[in-house]
């Protein structure tokens, strides 16, 4: 039995994800960022970095988003979340990495500049940045690091929910999420694929134009692929199969 220490909105989501993906037998326990329980003594006694995710096993805690989604696709192979192939395994942990490493840091500058500076000028200045680095980042991943259909081809990996999850930090896709109430509840639970996928069809035009006004150096369409519409081609694996969301009622 694991126990998965997460915020909303952060990137535990991803081993969130990666959980119920692989089947595993586990609990959730949420922490209130919003009154600093992540840095109460009691949190820090089991990750002392003060942060999320944190994977209690039997063996110790574990942290790190890709750290821990190579321990759980290692942990349930049958569920085939990793690629056996050693290169193509270091393949998706470079990709990992690169999101872990390089674009959370980049969205990181937005409302945490105290870690880098003092100044109040310097934090402003950060946070003006953070659309081009993200940008940028994204644009990478598009152009060099997806395969497709998945990042590391036709295997659904870890990969997918961590990109899944970075990508929803993007402005365009917060928005989308917000509006497209049918589609927020197959990205994080909804059981009902199919009328989702009827609801993306329709409302598409209108989502791109979204995507595209709010990213406009990224594609569009590739950007909402990017964050689960292709997952609609898997009604019976739909993201974050949480059994306490219940049905889409959209």
């Amino acid at each position: 039995m694991f126990k998965l220490y997460y915020a909303p909105g952060t990137c535990a989501r991803a081993s969130h994800i990666a959980l119920e993906e692989a089947g595993a037998s586990y609990t959730a326990e949420r922490l209130d960022f919003k009154n600093s329980q992540q840095t109460t003594p009691q949190y820090l006694a089991i990750n002392p970095k003060g942060r999320v995710p944190a994977l209690v096993t039997d063996r110790g805690t574990l942290t790190e988003t890709p750290a821990i989604l190579a321990y759980i696709a290692q942990s349930f192979p049958q569920a085939r979340l990793m690629p056996d192939d050693p290169f193509a395994f270091a393949q998706a942990q470079s990709f990992n990495s690169y999101l872990c490493a390089t674009v959370h840091i980049n969205h990181a500058h937005k409302m945490r500049g105290y870690r880098w500076a003092v100044e109040e000028s310097s934090f402003a200045d950060m946070k003006r940045k953070v659309p081009e680095t993200m940008a940028a980042s994204f644009a990478l991943i598009e152009r060099d690091m997806l395969k497709g259909p998945w990042v590391m081809g036709e295997q659904y990996t870890v990969c997918d929910p961590y990109l899944f999850t970075i990508a929803g930090w993007l402005e365009a896709t917060a928005s989308i999420l917000r509006r497209c109430r049918r589609w927020r509840l197959t990205a994080s639970g909804c059981r009902s694929a199919r009328r989702c996928r009827r609801c993306w069809r329709k409302r598409r035009p209108e989502l791109v134009g979204w995507a595209k006004r709010s990213v406009p150096t990224i594609s569009p369409i590739s950007l909402l692929e990017m964050v689960g519409t292709l997952r609609f081609a898997h009604p019976t694996r739909p993201f974050f199969r949480a059994p306490s969301r219940g049905r889409c009622r959209a």
